[in-house]
């Protein structure tokens, strides 16, 4: 009971400080120098069919660390805690999603397996932030997401500088333009998926290759 106090505290500590933020000086903020490079309010949720074929794709074990960027509820991040025991942290601009986010902890945490990690951290956080800032996404392992190509183009210069070699990217639907941009990575694999509601849901796969001596 004491650990879903506490991660529930913590929620209730991310959407205080986003709130503050949003609501200081009026409705809007006047200072824009902090918002997202990259925002969009379209989610739409990631097929269960879809995120096992991911998992599957990436070879996902306990002993890897998800970041899903653009989390939407982060369940994605939710279900690979409660199959393999593995870490994850969600990043997300929207409060609604982050909101829904503490329903998926109360969803899939019903026998507690996944409120603390081995080493006493959080097994899933849930970040309010921007995805092209991410301070610490050189310790991903994996990397999911359900994003436009545009923010994925914005995206590979920070991935380039900050994942490490060997980091599974895995992409659903979308991919960077390599016509436009040869420098980018080329996928290792791709994949169609059918669910309940279409049959030609794509995953794209990414290994980060070893960096080159310039």
């Amino acid at each position: 009971m004491l650990k879903r106090v506490l991660c529930l505290s913590a929620f209730a500590v991310v959407l205080a400080v986003f709130a503050s933020g949003l609501n200081a000086g009026g409705d809007k903020k006047k200072d824009k120098k902090d918002d997202p490079k990259y925002n969009t309010d379209t989610f739409v949720p990631t097929a269960d069919e879809v995120i096992e074929k991911m998992f599957e794709m990436g070879k996902v074990t306990k002993k890897d660390f998800i970041f899903d960027l653009g989390c939407g509820d982060n369940r994605i991040c939710y279900m690979a805690a409660k199959k393999f025991g593995c870490r994850g942290v969600g990043i997300e601009t929207n409060p609604v999603r982050i909101r829904e986010a503490m329903d998926m902890f109360d969803k899939y945490n019903k026998d507690g397996a996944i409120s603390y990690s081995e080493v006493k951290l959080p097994m899933v956080e849930t970040r309010h932030g921007d995805a092209l800032e991410c301070k610490d996404l050189g310790d991903a392992t994996v990397v999911v997401m359900y994003m436009f190509p545009a923010f994925m183009e914005l995206w590979f210069p920070y991935a380039e500088k900050h994942l490490k070699p060997g980091t599974r990217i895995l992409s659903h639907d979308y991919s960077w333009d390599r016509d436009a941009h040869p420098h980018m990575w080329k996928e290792t694999a791709v994949a169609t998926v059918k669910s309940a509601s279409r049959d030609n849901h794509k995953v794209i796969m990414w290994v980060v290759p070893e960096k080159t001596k310039k």
